[in-house]
């Protein structure tokens, strides 16, 4: 039996569109991560990046679940004495929603050259609208835990 492996030259790209609205934030984002990374695919390689295009929308309709919204909080460091920014997840939300699914996306890719490549693929949008009509994006069904 023969393995079918994806070169990167042979790789087709589609584009898919992902509603945030009333799904938990981190089960949209593995969702994203999984379509970036390819792995809804058949000819799925590890060491080739076979990913697709994502549009998340409604980011400002994601939930965060149990007291997350009061109680997580995104820390960032300048690197220098004292450096360190703090930002409760509720704020973020409330401002701007877009970043905190791009942070979620990144936390579940994995750290190197080309997951950091398949991160270029994934437009997010606080609302309905968005720019890639032209694309012709098709709905992705979210599956909750079950087959596609």
């Amino acid at each position: 039996m023969s393995t079918t492996l994806a070169r990167k030259d042979t790789v087709e790209r589609n584009w898919y569109i992902l509603d945030a609205a009333g799904t938990p934030l981190g089960r949209t984002a593995t969702e994203a991560a999984n379509i970036l990374r390819g792995k809804h695919k058949v000819d799925y390689t590890p060491n080739v990046d076979c990913g697709d295009f994502v549009i998340v929308i409604n980011c400002g309709e994601a939930v965060l679940t149990g007291k997350k919204l009061e109680q997580k909080v995104y820390r960032k460091h300048s690197g220098w004495v004292g450096g360190l920014k703090e930002t409760k997840y509720k704020l973020i939300m409330e401002t701007k929603p877009e970043f905190a699914m791009m942070q979620a996306v990144k936390g579940m890719m994995s750290k190197n050259t080309r997951d950091r490549g398949a991160l270029k693929r994934l437009r997010v949008f606080p609302g309905a609208e968005h720019i890639h009509e032209a694309q012709q994006p098709v709905e992705w069904v979210q599956n909750n835990g079950g087959a596609e």
